[in-house]
Formats: structure tokens, C-alpha cells, sequence
């Protein structure tokens, strides 16, 4: 897999600026190698986000330096290596959400609260989850761990949506 190493320097006090692509450049998936200097995976998707950053880069009046790499075979799987430790720290992050998620579905099961406001609220919630889901899929280029587990955490907060939907059309239907 073709990968890019951007780097960037920003002059002087400009943390809006640090943050802005720091932020751009987490949300496509970059992994920080150090301070200002980032690996992206190269095709569709990535080249739109690292364009994005080095823009921020730029109007913010600095100076940004991408490079195409070709690197052996034990830079290469440390580089994958890091990249995969951050995705799976992003499904590790997504399950933990399912399990509230999923809690707060328990709970208003649990006292009844049959609702189509809580219902909103839960849908809501569930496609939050189904977006991020999709999000971290997209950047998991190399399967981590974790990927598994969270797609099946998903499955079973859609599964009890669907069964409070149910609850809560049958409790409508009997007042």
C-alpha cells in the first residue's frame, strides 16, 4: 500500500491553527509519526483529507511538505503497525459507546418509558453509532482487532432499537 508523510510547520502562536489540522487529519484516518509530521494511506479518501489539511496549512500562512514514500518492508509494518493501534483504539472507543448505548435502551425498557420522544432520541443515538461505525470502517485498512467485535455490538444495539420501537408502538396502541 502506497502511503504519504506529510509534515508542516506553522509560524508562530497559531494553536487554532494546530488544531484545525490536527483535527483534519485525525478524522481521515492520519497517524502523527512525531510532532507535525503524519502518515496517510494514499487513494480515495485520504488524498481528499490530506488536501484539506494542507489547505488549513497554508491559509493559516504556513509551510506544508508531502512526500509520496516507498519504504521497506520493516518501515512499512511499523508504519501499518501504528495505524492499525489507532484504529483499534478508535473501535475499543465505538464499543464502550454501544455499551451506553445499549444501557440506555435497557434502562428505558426496564422502567417503561414508551415514548416517541424517547424514541427519537434513541434512533438518533443508534445513527450516530451507525455513522462513526461506517466512518471507522472505512479507515480500517488493515482489520484490527477489535473491528469484529464492535460491528457486533452495532448489530445488537440496532436489534434492542427495534425491540423498544416495537414496545413503544404497542404501548401507543393500547392507550
Amino acid at each position: 500500500m502506497p502511503w504519504r508523510v506529510l509534515t508542516y510547520r506553522l509560524s508562530g502562536d497559531q494553536s487554532r491553527h494546530r488544531v484545525a489540522v490536527w483535527r483534519e487529519l485525525r478524522r481521515v484516518g492520519a497517524v502523527a509519526l512525531q510532532s507535525a509530521t503524519w502518515a496517510i494511506p494514499a487513494g480515495d479518501g485520504f488524498d481528499e483529507g490530506l488536501q484539506r489539511a494542507v489547505s488549513l496549512v497554508r491559509r493559516s500562512g504556513g509551510q506544508a511538505l508531502c512526500f509520496d514514500v516507498s519504504a521497506s518492508d520493516e518501515t512499512l509494518s511499523a508504519v501499518e503497525g501504528l495505524y492499525t493501534a489507532e484504529r483499534e483504539a478508535e473501535w475499543a472507543e465505538f464499543v464502550r459507546e454501544c455499551d451506553k448505548a445499549e444501557a440506555e435502551l435497557r434502562r428505558e425498557i426496564e422502567t417503561e418509558k414508551f415514548t416517541l420522544a424517547e424514541l427519537d432520541e434513541e434512533e438518533q443515538s443508534v445513527e450516530r453509532l451507525r455513522r462513526w461505525y461506517r466512518d471507522i470502517r472505512s479507515k480500517d485498512l488493515f482489520g484490527a482487532p477489535t473491528a469484529g467485535h464492535g460491528e457486533q455490538r452495532l448489530k445488537d444495539c440496532t436489534e434492542l432499537l427495534e425491540n423498544f420501537a416495537e414496545r413503544v408502538y404497542d404501548a401507543r396502541e393500547t392507550r
